[in-house]
């Protein structure tokens, strides 16, 4: 499902920052429909993520750690309907391009979803430009993942926040781009490594979750090959490496394979959503959400997403994971 593909060009750089002279660019036509937001916006860290931006323009803009490394790529909407631009700065500017196309959802297959339930008939109906991102990196999706692991999401990107802006590096790009200020680039495997135990405390990050992320990161390479995996295949290496479990290697590939069917399980909340919007169910756990996504078989996550897009929640009625800060104790 690719679009049409304009060469790479060079723009003449417009100032200096972090000794990136020049950015490269890309144009390209997505074969259907694409809304930016809803396709990126899973790869956002709740507000004020270092690794992701949305300015006024409507631009998203990406630091990302790529295998020829660090890039900044700005994605818009082009003038032209029916194209995208975009721009990338770093030594994996031209990684960052030849990957926009999958990172946009072109090796995503709509057209094999088929919705079974009228609420799922109506988010689907109201969302034509939901496309399955695939980023192609496994690290950059793992570790805030495993942060996520046990604790509250507000927890989960603080803590996220606190270590990219104190052991990554700034997002390549000249000022006169206007890459936004206060971007980093995650840390590379050995700089996860190096981060001092009282750094991880202070970030409110406990030893079983920050244990998981050096022994991930001790294998980065073996792990980055999932990417390129079946699920079933990816799901085994991802869960190889203790600590990293079925909850933590579906929200991982989700966003690094664009896996259409990695459905999320051991989660607190998405079994008793799933349930009520579907059967009425707020009680529903795994066993009885997997029946009720089994005719979605093989797009079991999108017919999960586009149920919470609908917005169809049972009414809380227990109290709210508590907040435990560690970093305080």
């Amino acid at each position: 499902m690719a679009g049409r593909f304009d060469p790479l060009t060079s723009t003449a750089a417009r100032g200096g920052r972090v000794d990136v002279p020049s950015a490269h660019t890309r144009r390209w036509a997505p074969p259907a429909p694409l809304d930016l937001g809803l396709t990126l916006g899973p790869l956002r860290r709740g507000p004020g993520d270092p690794t992701f931006r949305v300015t006024p323009d409507g631009s998203v803009w990406r630091a990302t750690r790529t295998p020829a490394g660090p890039a900044t790529l700005r994605v818009a909407l082009a003038a032209e309907p029916g194209r995208v631009e975009a721009e990338a700065w770093g030594p994996g500017a031209d990684w960052v391009l030849d990957t926009l196309p999958a990172l946009l959802g072109a090796d995503d297959d709509p057209s094999a979803f088929t919705p079974r339930h009228r609420l799922v008939h109506t988010s689907h109906r109201r969302r034509p430009g939901l496309r399955l991102t695939r980023t192609g990196l496994v690290m950059e999706s793992l570790i805030p993942v495993v942060l996520e692991q046990k604790v509250t999401v507000d927890e989960a990107y603080r803590a996220w926040r606190r270590l990219v802006r104190q052991f990554g590096e700034p997002a390549p790009g000249p000022a006169g781009a206007g890459v936004p200020d206060g971007m980093y680039v995650m840390p590379d495997p050995a700089g996860w490594r190096r981060i001092p135990s009282w750094a991880w405390h202070t970030a409110g990050v406990d030893a079983k979750r920050s244990g998981t992320i050096l022994r991930a990161a001790r294998v980065a390479d073996r792990l980055e090959e999932a990417a390129r995996m079946p699920l079933a295949q990816a799901e085994h290496r991802l869960q190889l490496v203790p600590g990293i479990g079925p909850w933590t290697s579906a929200e991982t590939l989700q966003r690094s394979n664009g896996a259409a069917d990695a459905v999320t399980t051991g989660d607190l909340h998405l079994p008793g959503i799933i349930g009520f919007a579907l059967a009425g169910n707020r009680d529903a756990d795994d066993a009885e959400m997997l029946e009720l996504l089994a005719p979605y078989a093989g797009q079991r996550h999108r017919a999960a997403r586009l149920i919470l897009l609908a917005g169809l929640s049972p009414p809380r009625r227990t109290p709210k994971m508590p907040r435990v800060d560690i970093g305080r104790l």
